[in-house]
């Protein structure tokens, strides 16, 4: 297996990602190997001589700032460590790719390069929510697609259902749409025609659900449109600052560390992408790669592909 991290993106690169990938290389299979991708002049000095097997240095001369505007960036820098990085997903030279760099960049990036599984309409960033019971559920989108028509939010209820099967096991998930009010006629427009949408599908769909309804075990997949996610998203890791200050943590709530689960994953196109924190550390960063070993082992993009090819 084939893991490459552009270790030049993140408020905090290049060091938490070299760190990030050493402390993953202790805990990632024998065989997977880390592709670290960026000026080799920095890197190469930085990874002990007993790793120098396990993570090879991909020289990138280019990095993209966190403010740059991701069109503009990708076409002016080649040589980046996004495009490097994209490139060796694209021609098969890495299982997965993973970036805290420019959310936009990678997002773009993606549709630019291995380009959307066809019969996709929008992929999905995903991100995971600690649930009481003490597994993950799955909430998408978090902020790729602001705004969504039925279609687009009925296609990431079905995007949702196969990684929670397929990455985080969960027999039969029950899919929930997120919502103002159990009932199936509230909502916008757009929420009640999605409805009408699920309630026909295949899924294992339970109906509206409520913000109160986010954490608690009702809905192991959690569909909304990407301003919706993202507020919750970002929320909840306020939420956890707030408790951390206060010294209030427990084994739950340490699950909302985002440093916990690593990235949040776009689904919907042809390869394994994950985007990270931009505020990442090197436990962030390991994180990220066990979370990328976990979805190519599982197959998961050739799943949607032959999903979605039905």
């Amino acid at each position: 297996m084939r893991l490459a991290l552009d270790a030049m993106g993140g408020d905090y690169a290049p060091q938490e990602a070299i760190s990030g990938a050493i402390a993953a290389a202790d805990v990632l299979k024998e065989e997977t190997v880390i592709f670290l991708i960026g000026d080799e002049a920095v890197v190469r000095p930085k990874i002990p001589e007993k790793y120098q097997n396990k993570i090879q240095v991909v020289h990138a001369p280019e990095v993209i700032g966190m403010g740059e505007h991701p069109v503009k960036a990708l076409s002016a820098k080649p040589q980046s460590s996004i495009n490097i990085g994209y490139g060796m997903l694209k021609a098969r030279k890495a299982d997965a790719f993973c970036s805290a760099g420019n959310t936009g960049a990678m997002h773009v990036g993606a549709m630019f390069s291995v380009k959307s599984v066809e019969g996709i309409i929008r992929p999905a960033i995903a991100g995971l929510v600690p649930k009481e019971g003490g597994n993950y559920g799955v909430i998408l989108d978090v902020g790729a697609n602001a705004e969504c028509k039925p279609d687009v939010l009925t296609q990431f209820a079905q995007l949702g259902d196969i990684y929670a099967r397929e990455v985080l096991k969960i027999e039969n998930p029950k899919v929930g749409l997120m919502n103002l009010g159990e009932e199936e006629e509230k909502g916008s427009l757009h929420t009640q025609a999605a409805h009408q949408y699920l309630k026909v599908s295949h899924l294992n769909f339970i109906g509206n659900i409520e913000g109160r309804d986010v954490f608690n075990d009702k809905a192991d997949v959690i569909v909304c449109d990407g301003f919706v996610g993202n507020v919750i998203l970002k929320m909840a890791e306020n939420f956890y600052d707030l408790l951390s200050k206060r010294n209030k943590l427990d084994s739950y709530f340490d699950q909302f560390n985002y440093e916990e689960i690593g990235g949040s994953p776009i689904l919907g196109i042809n390869g394994n992408v994950i985007i990270g924190h931009g505020v990442s550390t090197a436990k962030a960063f390991k994180n990220i790669l066990l979370m990328a070993e976990k979805m190519v082992e599982s197959g998961l993009f050739h799943k949607i592909q032959e999903y979605f090819k039905n």
